[in-house]
């Protein structure tokens, strides 16, 4: 494993997951992987100016990214960094990059906009060896980027239904908990969590209708039944948190019992107090760094660490989701 390198940036959240990845890895594997810092700092006008100080040459790189960032920094500096490793003769660079920016935008909903999730994997993909990431917004996004060019989009589920198994007391009545997708969209990511929880969930779905131009909500209903249930909603990226919120209402009106919510990237834009108050417990992967003590955090380094030490010894990924 000498030729195996995690980079960071130290001054970002995403050193402390690094050092957890290491962790992992020298706990279980009896391994001890380097962790070596990527400098950041910025000329007067704002330029990005990066630095690596360690030597990379036939090194197997893998920098872990950090999406608390402004998003046109974490974007510029992922350009940067691949020129920077490139150029310092690192044999293989591999992005780790928990929480995937500009997933959303990953078709054209309108003429005259952008496919923001192509133009992205246009640009970093040429000299990268390796993507991994989680949860992405669309599974079908990975076929953005070139066949050359692996993406290994890991699951948070099996961390999640972890997290449940361990605190069985903070969701209730267990064997009366309804999965829930937040949108119509979302039903195939609630089937695929209750086959993996081996719990046999039943699955209930909120059906928003919008109005094409103005975006308004013209109708909610719900498929399923949630009268006298506790209710998990699942989601895979929360911004502001208006789904979850009028998901909520949704399932009260419809006689559920308690209610929890899980998504694997909380940014919660506007705060956190009204999606709190809509639910008994809301937890919430760590790919996107939240410090709030109402937010139950589920952490996901070791499912990142594991994959990271598969890929470098040439091992299945795909046999963690088993």
């Amino acid at each position: 494993m000498e030729k195996m390198v995690i980079l960071a940036d130290r001054k970002s959240d995403s050193w402390e997951f690094a050092e957890k990845v290491q962790n992992y890895i020298k706990e279980t594997k009896k391994v001890e992987i380097p962790v070596k810092e990527v400098s950041i700092e910025f000329f007067r006008n704002e330029e990005i100016n990066m630095e690596v100080p360690e030597n990379v040459r036939r090194k197997e790189v893998y920098f872990i990214h950090d999406s608390n960032k402004y998003p046109q920094d974490w974007w510029v500096e992922l350009l940067l960094l691949k020129d920077l490793l490139l150029s310092a003769s690192a044999e293989r660079v591999n992005f780790v990059l928990p929480n995937m920016l500009y997933g959303r935008k990953d078709w054209k909903d309108r003429p005259h906009v952008p496919i923001s999730a192509r133009a992205l994997a246009e640009s970093i993909a040429p000299g990268l060896k390796r993507i991994i990431t989680m949860d992405l917004h669309a599974a079908q996004g990975q076929s953005i980027y070139p066949s050359y060019l692996p993406i290994d989009n890991l699951s948070s589920f099996p961390a999640v239904c972890n997290y449940i198994k361990e605190r069985p007391s903070d969701f209730g009545e267990i064997e009366k908990l309804v999965v829930v997708a937040p949108d119509v969209s979302g039903a195939k990511r609630v089937a695929k969590f209750a086959k993996k929880s081996n719990s046999q969930y039943p699955i209930a779905v909120i059906d928003k209708r919008r109005h094409p131009i103005t975006g308004e909500i013209l109708s909610v209903n719900l498929i399923g039944d949630v009268k006298d249930k506790n209710c998990l909603m699942l989601d895979d990226l929360v911004d502001s948190g208006g789904t979850l919120i009028e998901g909520g209402d949704c399932l009260k009106e419809n006689g559920a019992k308690e209610m929890f919510c899980y998504t694997t990237h909380g940014l919660y834009t506007l705060g956190t107090e009204k999606i709190c108050g809509k639910y008994k417990k809301v937890i919430s992967g760590n790919t996107h760094h939240i410090k709030d003590k109402n937010i139950g955090i589920v952490d996901m380094s070791s499912v990142f660490a594991e994959a990271m030490y598969r890929d470098y010894m040439g091992e299945s990924i795909s046999e963690l989701f088993k």
